[in-house]
């Protein structure tokens, strides 16, 4: 088997690995790195558990393979929070309840992160097209939107906060 040495900056962290020319970027990340936000549920881009942002985009982790991360910027759940100090779309989560057993939520909260800097004030149903490719086997999704909702109405509060 072909090995690699690549270099990904995962967090704001610069990372050299050597991994397999198979190796998927999500257990680059959880197996290699110990990046455990981005769960591994289906390794077929079905459930969205592995989402992450790969330079500034939201990707699905187990689509890629980590020879393709050479040189990229990844952002997983564990980059986003300042501290203690959580984003408007995982204090959402929290407050909506938004999550059961958590599985999914990495990547629902990495992939509504995105979606919210594209469309800062979205419409109920397109909160639900937006999580689509993530999938929940808990929730019914209710509260999932109703997050996501939250946390526009937060982003836009404190845009308009800073605008004043």
């Amino acid at each position: 088997m072909t090995e690699h040495d690549i270099n990904i900056t995962v967090n704001g962290d610069e990372k050299e690995l050597t991994v397999e020319s198979r190796t998927l970027l999500v257990h680059a990340l959880r197996d290699e790195l110990g990046y455990t936000g981005p769960n591994v549920g289906c390794e077929s881009s079905t459930c969205g558990a592995c989402t992450v942002h790969l330079d500034g985009d939201a990707v699905k982790s187990c689509t890629l393979l980590a020879v393709q991360a050479d040189g990229c910027d990844v952002t997983t759940v564990e980059g986003l929070a300042d501290g203690p100090e959580l984003t408007p779309v995982q204090e959402s989560f929290q407050e909506e309840h938004g999550l059961q057993c958590g599985y999914c939520t990495p990547g629902m909260i990495m992939t509504a992160e995105q979606f919210l800097e594209d469309n800062p004030d979205p419409s109920r149903e397109e909160i639900r097209e937006a999580l689509e490719g993530n999938l929940c086997r808990c929730t019914g999704y209710q509260n999932i939107v109703n997050a996501v909702e939250s946390a526009a109405e937060k982003m836009q509060g404190t845009t308009a906060a800073e605008g004043d």
